[in-house]
């Protein structure tokens, strides 16, 4: 028989192909071949005799134990209602595609099903049978017992349990083996309800908005909302080919809710903390369609809503028809149940898909959902206080081997200190310690064989610093953990944000291939004759609260006299006016010694920075606490904020700017880590600075992945080396500032990957690792010259570090294409 292909995957087409990122992620063997699902959790209707049982089911699967399928004890009757082959996923998972072959008996067995239903259920006792878009609930199956037959479910399906249902006449037996391929349905929502879609009428033409595929009765149900597929900027036009007019889209007329708002009710599979909901909505407004004007959300972890909702108002779009995700924050409430009104702004409202990003909640455990299918076995006790002990065992290795490496890295540390200048250790941020986790001395060798499901990937581990926690999420590198490498530089104590919310957070590079900061070049920085001046306090009015970070805020303030501390190289907008508005940035006075340090040292090296698209250091207050340095303030906000109605050729000029600043601080050998329009500040003119203030404001906040109990990275503007090799070089910006200019040039109307998860995005690295030519690219935007785009941003993503432009190519390239 033949072997099916440890990841099926379809050929990658653009993000607006016929179903989305998750579908065609979705899609790796979900345990049945492999032997990842356990014989206990495949069940059947009836078996034709011990040798055909169910645990004979799997795909491709032949121990030399049993005769090679699951039979059942009769014929399949026609409709296929009868006899099933059950699977039990242990949790929720997006399927989708299903595999199935006839039975093997050591090449004797001729029986198959040519036909075939699936059934599925979410909670083990309410059960729905899968159709397909056009309403067709008949798969067709195998035509031999040997060959291997994959069928996509179009619609997915989200469930726990799922069933096979042979379907034959009478006179024929039938056996089968099966694979489910998808992932894990990380959101976790178990049913969504909503009032059912309205009829719209538009030029004379029927436009249905009724959620087509929901399988709920009249509630709790799933369906369109997250089926994977987003509509088309025209809601008149569907992925789908041959369907009505209005398909993609779930919709509503503001004429039939008095109210002035859409409630719909989503329930989860626990309690769980929210960061935000993505809403795909359509925005053709010339059709009397417009996003909506506000959501208010509730929630509720028992049996009442709690009193105080959370409520986000998006930004009203008058120039921009096409379709979008609407990232609304939830501000990491806690929730089993979340209800949410959308108020409409215009005649009618329409959506295509809802998804959450969440993580679990801490919560009573008589508020976990109990299993109603599956018991302890208490003959598995044995079993269990084994491997407690065993796990006994492994963490005492592990404290040991963290113990012994803190020793041996003071011991450098001391050396370095030795034979280098203080000046020379100057950092402009704390290296952050989410890529220094420690590997374990009990993992198998670098090119060891292993039973993985997913195909094996070997780390050039002589290359890399040692991989981050994050790399782990990607089965073929967890077995590769004990490779002999060097721990990345540790940082602060306590758990790190990613950048510490620096105004400008950059650090030397760590390519041994680039000049990090020498003796050479540090005389730029040894100097005590440039040192900041100190501003009297009292002249320093405060206005409003700008942000705040793990360490200290910033502030807007008034300074007046300031115009006495500027050097005359320093042209600051509107030095004429008194007094001048400032950013001051302030440590608290309980931060502890390493971050008092860096906050000086960040001083130092700032008060040297001197370039017109970098973010100026004006004055400074450290005589007495708390600790404040005052620097320029770019009254138009950040770009993320800024970019609105503006042409091309303007949106080229900010981004040159922003090389202009980056090549600037890659000539210092300085690795910035979190470039993004967030972080880029916007003056008079439309003069643009590099700063660092996103990580400060909670309004970027869905914009970081934060690692439990240490870092927090933003890991779609992150590379792939970044992310799994905890890897920064300029290259590694290079790349951040191609999704920066993605995010120009899309007006920021979208997070970039915003149709991806978090942990979706953590995979598609693993695809850029691997390059097999499966990992997903930022689309173009639709007014990016597709020079701009071919030659410039996909270069800025190349996998090869070393074949990405450097920052003085790029600000020579984007000013070709102003000329």
């Amino acid at each position: 028989s033949l072997q099916p292909p440890a990841l099926v995957l379809v050929p990658q087409e653009s993000l607006s192909s016929l179903t989305s990122a998750r579908s065609q992620i979705c899609r790796y063997p979900l345990g049945m071949t492999g032997g990842q699902i356990q014989d206990e959790d495949i069940s059947a209707s009836s078996q034709w005799s011990e040798s055909t049982a169910a645990r004979f089911g799997r795909l491709d699967f032949d121990n030399g134990d049993g005769d090679g399928a699951w039979c059942p004890d009769v014929a399949s009757e026609p409709d296929g209602l009868k006899e099933y082959l059950q699977v039990d996923l242990r949790s929720l998972h997006f399927v989708t595609l299903v595999g199935t072959q006839g039975r093997h008996a050591d090449g004797m067995g001729k029986e198959y099903a040519q036909r075939y239903r699936v059934q599925y259920s979410r909670d083990g006792s309410s059960w729905v049978g899968w159709k397909d878009r056009k309403g067709r609930q008949v798969i067709e199956g195998n035509r031999n017992t040997y060959d291997v037959v994959l069928k996509d479910l179009e619609p997915p399906i989200i469930a726990r349990f799922v069933r096979f249902l042979p379907v034959t006449d009478l006179s024929q037996f039938v056996c089968m083996r099966v694979e489910l391929y998808g992932c894990e349905w990380l959101d976790g929502l178990m049913s969504y309800s909503i009032p059912e879609g309205h009829q719209m009428i538009y030029r004379g033409l029927d436009v249905f908005f009724n959620d087509s595929v929901y399988d709920g009765v009249s509630t709790k149900g799933l369906g369109q909302l997250t089926d994977g597929t987003w509509g088309l900027d025209d809601f008149l036009h569907s992925h789908v080919y041959a369907m009505w007019p209005g398909y993609d889209y779930v919709g509503w007329s503001n004429k039939s809710f008095p109210k002035g708002y859409v409630e719909i009710f989503f329930e989860f599979d626990h309690v769980r903390n929210f960061t935000s909901m993505k809403v795909h909505c359509s925005n053709m407004f010339s059709r009397g369609v417009k996003l909506f004007r506000q959501v208010t959300c509730f929630f509720r972890s028992g049996s009442e809503w709690e009193a105080d909702p959370v409520t986000f108002r998006p930004a009203e779009d008058r120039v921009t028809q096409a379709s979008r995700f609407v990232a609304v924050p939830l501000g990491d409430r806690t929730a089993s149940a979340i209800k949410c009104r959308f108020h409409f702004s215009d005649l009618w409202m329409l959506f295509s898909e809802v998804a959450f990003q969440s993580g679990s909640a801490v919560y009573n455990t008589s508020l976990t959902p109990q299993d109603p299918t599956h018991k302890v076995d208490d003959s598995n006790t044995r079993i269990l206080i084994g491997c407690l002990v065993a796990i006994i065992a492994i963490l005492f290795t592990i404290i040991v081997i963290i113990l012994w490496r803190q020793v041996w890295q003071k011991m450098l540390e001391k050396a370095s200190r030795r034979m280098l200048d203080d000046e020379l250790t100057a950092r402009l941020a704390v290296q952050t310690r989410a890529f220094s986790s420690h590997h374990s001395s009990l993992s198998s060798e670098c090119g060891s064989t292993s039973n993985s499901t997913y195909e094996r990937i070997f780390p050039l581990c002589a290359d890399y610093q040692e991989p981050s926690r994050l790399i782990r999420k990607l089965p073929e590198f967890a077995h590769c953990m004990s490779c002999s490498v060097a721990p990345a530089a540790g940082g602060s104590d306590g758990a790190p944000h990613y950048a510490e919310a620096d105004i400008i957070s950059l650090q030397e590079s760590s390519d041994n291939s680039s000049n990090s900061i020498t003796a050479a070049s540090m005389t730029l920085f040894s100097s005590t004759d440039s040192s900041m001046r100190e501003f009297p306090r009292q002249k320093l009015t405060f206005k409003e609260k700008l942000g705040e970070g793990q360490f200290g805020e910033v502030h807007l303030c008034e300074a007046d006299g300031m115009q006495d501390f500027l050097d005359e190289d320093l042209s600051i907008e509107g030095t004429n006016e008194s007094p001048l508005l400032v950013a001051v940035k302030t440590l608290r006075e309980d931060a502890n010694k390493n971050a008092r340090n860096d906050f000086l040292k960040e001083i130092r090296i700032m008060s040297r920075l001197r370039d017109p698209n970098i973010v100026r250091l004006l004055a400074v207050c450290v005589d007495t606490d708390p600790l404040c340095m005052i620097t320029e303030y770019m009254e138009n906000g950040d770009l993320n904020q800024f970019l609105c109605n503006l042409r091309l050729k303007e949106l080229i000029g900010m981004a040159v700017q922003i090389a202009s600043g980056m090549k600037y601080l890659s000539s210092l050998n300085f690795v910035h880590r979190d470039l993004a329009t967030r972080n880029c500040l916007v003056g008079r003119n439309f003069t643009i600075k590099i700063a660092d203030f996103g990580m400060s404001r909670n309004l970027y906040r869905g914009d970081y992945y934060r690692i439990q109990g240490r870092a927090v990275l933003p890991i779609r503007w992150m590379s792939w080396e970044s992310i799994l090799l905890g890897k920064f070089t300029m290259a590694s910006d290079v790349w951040a500032f191609g999704v920066t200019l993605w995010e120009i040039l899309t007006l920021c109307e979208e997070q970039p990957y915003s149709q991806l998860s978090d942990e979706q995005v953590i995979e598609n690295t693993g695809e850029f690792f691997r390059d097999h030519g499966k990992q997903v690219y930022l689309p173009k935007p639709p007014c990016c010259p597709d020079k701009v785009y071919t030659e410039l941003m996909l270069s800025c993503w190349r996998r090869n570090a070393k074949q990405r432009p450097s920052f003085q190519e790029i600000h020579a390239q984007l000013n070709e294409s102003l000329a």
